[in-house]
């Protein structure tokens, strides 16, 4: 990647720079372009009704031409930070602030099993232990609800996942809902494990990942969605799925600009609703059609990065997508392509992150490869820490007190330090004896043991059980529901 001069690049918190200043304002402009000249199609009456009466024109019923204005105004008043809690209150992600956040994926049809190395269809026990292993790895900052269990009606089984989440672990939670009521249940059990509604407005602990068709088309169980939560105040990431050949055209430039005008179009919306409202815009965009597979890789290089920085022009925290595979297998290229998506998106400065231990181009899960991208962003995070220069950390007392002949290893100084270096927990490095005699174990086995010894382990400090309770009876509420 060529080095910007100081005149291009534009400030943030990020290491790498894949945008120039003048690319990020050319590809701005265009998906303003996109907006007003194209338009996107709205299927929520409320919707439109909004951006109508703001002053954006609609035509056949629900295509709506966005004025570059109301985009404009939208950026002012959206908020360029957010803090979001854990389960006890406590602050545990401030957004946009320059750290980045990193979490599980959600929805998986198909599970890896770790027992038994099998592809097969995931149950409610599997969920449970999936949220179990996501609270028990310390390099997992928030869970998503990685499965979904098969055997679940499909109309209640968001909200069971939603409990599992809520009362599983203490950790930050982002969760998808399928339609609006699925969105209104888990709010009223956010707002019980939180302690109430304001409590939720003062600290929310939970973020409603909304996906949507395409950068020009909203549907209307995502617009519905949006509006809610923004009505609300509480934080929400939009994120139209527009593919290069398919939905969007083949170059970068421009499925990126499809998806990122349908992200804007969300920001508009949101800020007509509530202005102030918390918006976290998509830190990926110029997905891709593999021509040779007809499948849509997740790891590709090209699109990494350029939407995370066009986030961070405009000023808006971004949820971005990396701990990811595209193989069938827990091998050699799924730790790979883990290593290298976390790695751009750490260094581009993404806010959050998902999909660690997704397989198969989001198809299965697994908790084998979410341990192994636990075990990579501890190596991350000691490389992207600063070097602590002082009169301390350099030493030269001691340096000069033993001299050129003078060695280290039996000195109190060495037994004092050697911990304040990282060390790693699944990475091998004993020498080929040693580590034959300790069973010859690959990382994949490594990491198998690591889920279980967690399995094996006490559970998270359990919900409070009255907002236990309540999580409960709004699943039964929901279960008793015609239809």
């Amino acid at each position: 990647m060529a080095a910007l001069s100081d005149s291009e690049a534009f400030p943030g918190p990020a290491i790498a720079r894949k945008l120039t200043e003048a690319q990020a304002r050319k590809l701005h402009a265009a998906c303003l372009e996109i907006l007003e000249r194209t338009g996107v199609r709205v299927y929520e009456p409320e919707g439109v009704e909004l951006l109508r009466k703001a002053g954006a024109g609609v035509e056949d019923g629900n295509r709506v031409r966005i004025p570059p204005k109301l985009v404009e105004r939208a950026l002012t008043t959206a908020p360029r930070t957010l803090t979001i809690h854990d389960r006890s209150g406590r602050p545990a992600f401030h957004l946009g602030a320059g750290e980045t956040y990193f979490g599980t994926g959600s929805e998986c049809l198909s599970l890896i099993d770790h027992r038994t190395g099998e592809r097969r269809k995931p149950d409610y026990k599997d969920l449970l232990e999936a949220v179990k292993v996501a609270e028990g790895l310390k390099n997992v900052d928030f869970v998503m609800s990685m499965v979904t269990p098969q055997e679940i009606d499909p109309k209640v089984v968001n909200q069971y996942q939603m409990e599992a989440m809520l009362t599983g672990s203490s950790k930050p939670i982002v969760y998808i809902g399928a339609e609006l009521e699925s969105c209104l249940d888990a709010t009223e059990m956010a707002e019980a494990a939180a302690g109430g509604a304001e409590e939720l407005l003062r600290r929310p602990q939970v973020i409603c990942y909304i996906n949507v068709t395409t950068g020009l088309k909203h549907n209307r169980e995502s617009v519905q969605r949006l509006l809610y939560l923004a009505g609300k105040g509480l934080p929400l990431t939009y994120v139209p799925s527009s593919q290069g050949g398919t939905t969007a055209p083949v170059p970068l430039a421009a499925s990126m600009a499809v998806a990122q005008a349908g992200a804007l179009a969300g920001l508009v919306m949101s800020q007509l609703k509530r202005e102030g409202a918390p918006f976290i815009t998509t830190g990926w965009s110029g997905n891709m059609l593999d021509m040779r597979t007809t499948i849509q890789p997740y790891c590709d290089p090209e699109k990494r990065g350029g939407a995370i920085e066009l986030g961070r022009y405009l000023g808006l925290p971004t949820f971005a997508l990396a701990g990811c595979t595209d193989s069938k297998v827990v091998d050699q290229q799924a730790a790979l392509e883990a290593a290298l998506t976390l790695a751009t998106d750490l260094l581009f400065g993404a806010d959050l992150v998902h999909d660690l231990g997704y397989m198969e181009s989001g198809q299965s899960y697994s908790l084998v490869q979410l341990a192994v991208c636990d075990e990579i962003l501890s190596w991350l995070k000691a490389f992207h820490q600063g070097i602590e220069i002082t009169d301390e950390t350099l030493c030269l007392d001691l340096i000069d007190a033993l001299g050129p002949d003078g060695q280290y290893i039996n000195q109190r100084h060495t037994f004092d330090n050697f911990r304040s270096r990282w060390y790693p927990s699944l990475l091998d490095r004993a020498n080929r004896r040693r580590w034959l005699e300790e069973g010859g174990r690959d990382l994949g086995q490594r990491a198998r043991e690591r889920v279980e010894e967690i399995l094996a382990g006490p559970r998270a400090e359990p919900l409070d059980r009255t907002r236990a309770q309540a999580i409960r009876a709004v699943v039964a509420r929901a279960e008793a529901r015609p239809g």
